[in-house]
């Protein structure tokens, strides 16, 4: 209805109310004795004839299935909160003035059409908490009181249950925009599903990220003639009794609001933690007794013991899909040249976004294009937005490194620089070679690129990947092996499908540092702690070989990995211990600009046979030393913080290394 539509609604809904409530006082007023009441029985009449916007009396009457006694004892309930004149003449028809409230005994002397299981606990009243009991007094003597949710619906306020307010809130005010054709038709399936199954329908699992269910959730509630909404699995009480009055509200709440479709959706923080953790029994107890169309927004399938359930595997929208979004959010067409669409088609071959969150996205960089008054500012600032956007979920399960290295800082034989700047040409043209080439249409087998790093301590590993990732412009993550790796079977698979799920949305580079702890050679079968052992190696490898993105392993002892392992990666890199050059060359390097040096000689330094991490550990001493003595950085410093590095790895420092520096 429009505006006027609305008003004209709640004219007519205060003037049958109004009537509605006459015609309760003139029954009182007869069971009172009252010798000016009419003296036929003017009961409030049966339902009316449904109308297309009936009355809300009405709707509530034909929602529960009220029968004209119950319906009576309703509007003796509201009457009392929305009529000051109607506690007076319930007093006098209770021929007591201390009990101006409605009684079952008083419904029953008003209505010949009285019958005793209307107080019955399954009977529409109770059932649906329509009216309350006072505990206090015998059944037939009790005062009752209206339900507040339902008299602010009689009165024409429709809102939601105060109860319910954190538990609920609908799709409408989260989702907006059209469904993307893959996802539509993932929608049409839902509804044949469930306009064809018998009652009670299937429980509708969709596994996938929420931005993606929520709007699926609501459309398949509009193809039914309804509205979805969003119950917090969190919030789900664990209590049966609790559970069993939030189900009430719930169902009630969904005949009222004409929410058909209840989405059941897992907080995102549970979804996160890398941490063993059961399902939400109470949640599988809601989705199995809740009586209406449920679907269960999770990541991972849940088991459905009590009712038919049927699962469906929600991804992103496909990449054309998403290039489409991108365009139509962002007002704009390619130029004859594509000029225009690059920036989105990089943005597109990179990261795997939800509509919801590409027009969110979108919306904020023609934000940042308005405040430069500048259109092309706007695609510009897209990559790093997305950048920005997607790091929280993996923020709470890997470490991020800022990455500030570059090519210059990288002291390499040219093989390893080659091989690295391969590395970063095929991300590059991921889309060009799997979409365009058709690669990825062959075989969906292994399209992951991965990396093996392989050489002693401070040889420069960490900072290659941190050169990758600079280059890129992507985010590096270095993943905790003691919080991925668990005790307790099938919870290692799990931690590393969280990480590698929530690194697939933007490619970021995983880093896997002494990757021999966890993907060793996998062992001959002893027992079932050997078995399930051997599974998540097996697992690992599977989702490497699928990953989007770059995984990038780094070890000491490269012997100590499983040689299936090696063979299903695409590059092994060689960090070999530096040479005197390549050290001379790290010398040259290690020092910033800013930092005042003097009488340094990177020749001499070199004779330190000492890795690179090493190198920049007694420059940062030696920086120190020199800085609280007040003087540049000379040899003396530098001989000092070597002296100490050494006499942390165990190490003497031989004569001909410090050999003409004093």
């Amino acid at each position: 209805m429009d505006d006027g539509g609305i008003m004209d609604w709640h004219r007519m809904n205060q003037a049958h109310l109004g009537r509605a409530l006459e015609d309760l006082k003139q029954s009182l007023r007869r069971c009172a004795g009252d010798p000016k009441s009419a003296p036929e029985d003017v009961a409030p009449p049966g339902r009316a004839p449904v109308d297309a916007n009936p009355p809300a009396l009405e709707i509530v009457t034909n929602l529960f299935d009220l029968s004209r006694f119950e319906r009576l004892i309703l509007l003796l309930c509201a009457g009392v909160e929305l009529d000051s004149e109607v506690a007076g003449l319930c007093a006098a028809a209770h021929g007591d003035p201390s009990r101006p409230y409605p009684t079952f005994s008083l419904a029953l002397a008003m209505s010949a059409d009285a019958h005793w299981s209307a107080l019955a606990p399954t009977a529409a009243l109770r059932r649906w908490r329509l009216i309350e009991f006072a505990v206090d007094a015998p059944l037939t003597l009790a005062r009752l009181r209206i339900d507040e949710r339902i008299m602010h619906f009689l009165a024409g306020v429709s809102h939601l249950d105060g109860r319910l307010a954190t538990l609920v809130r609908p799709i409408d005010d989260v989702v907006h925009g059209d469904l993307a054709p893959s996802h539509a038709a993932i929608a049409a399936r839902i509804v044949a599903t469930w306009r064809h199954a018998a009652s009670p329908a299937p429980v509708v699992q969709l596994c996938g990220d929420q931005l993606d269910c929520r709007p699926l959730a609501s459309a398949v509630a509009a193809s039914l003639g309804g509205r979805a909404a969003i119950v917090d699995a969190g919030l789900v009480p664990a209590s049966a009794v609790e559970l069993d009055a939030t189900l009430q509200l719930l169902e009630r709440e969904a005949r009222l609001s004409g929410l058909g479709v209840l989405l059941v959706e897992t907080d995102e923080a549970e979804a996160g933690a890398i941490e063993p953790r059961a399902p939400n029994a109470s949640v599988t107890r809601l989705a199995e007794r809740l009586d209406g169309l449920v679907i269960l927004g999770e990541r991972e399938r849940r088991r459905i013991g009590q009712r038919a359930s049927v699962a469906f595997d929600i991804r992103h929208p496909l990449a054309r899909e998403q290039r489409d979004c991108w365009h139509a959010a962002l007002n704009v067409t390619a130029d004859a040249d594509g000029a225009t669409s690059a920036p989105i088609d990089a943005v597109c071959a990179q990261f795997d976004l939800p509509d919801a969150l590409i027009r969110s996205i979108a919306a904020e960089a023609l934000a940042i294009g308005r405040s430069a008054a500048d259109d092309g500012a706007a695609t510009a600032a897209l990559w790093e937005l997305c950048r920005a956007r997607l790091r929280a979920r993996l923020d709470s399960l890997a470490q991020r490194i800022e990455s500030r290295h570059s090519w210059d800082d990288l002291v390499l034989p040219g093989g390893e620089i080659a091989i690295l700047q391969t590395i970063v040409a095929q991300l590059r043209q991921r889309t060009t070679v799997y979409d365009r080439w058709g690669f990825a249409a062959k075989s969906a087998r292994g399209l992951g690129i991965s990396a093996l790093f392989v050489g002693p301590s401070g040889t420069g590993k960490t900072m290659a990947a941190e050169v990758l990732a600079n280059q890129l412009r992507l985010d590096l993550y270095r993943i905790d092996l003691s919080a991925v790796m668990s005790k307790y079977i099938g919870e290692t698979e799990k931690n590393l499908r969280r990480v590698f799920d929530a690194a697939e949305e933007s490619g970021a580079i995983l880093l896997f540092d002494e990757a021999d702890a966890m993907f060793g050679k996998r062992s001959e079968v002893k027992d079932s702690h050997d078995r399930y052992a051997n599974i998540e190696v097996s697992y690992l490898l599977q989702r490497m070989e699928a990953y989007r993105g770059l995984a990038i392993l780094t070890t000491n002892m490269r012997s100590a990995l499983d040689p299936a392992f090696l063979r299903r990666l695409r590059f092994v890199v060689q960090f070999s211990f530096p040479d005197a050059p390549e050290r001379e060359a790290i010398w040259r390097r290690v020092f910033p600009p800013a930092a005042p040096t003097q009488g340094l000689d990177p020749a001499r330094l070199a004779q330190l046979r000492v890795a690179g991490g090493n190198i920049r550990n007694i420059a940062m001493s030696a920086a120190f030393l020199a800085a609280d003595a007040a003087e540049p950085v000379r040899m003396t410093h530098v001989l000092a913080a070597a002296r100490h590095e050494y006499a942390k790895l165990e190490r003497p420092l031989t004569a001909a290394e410090s050999e003409g520096w004093e």
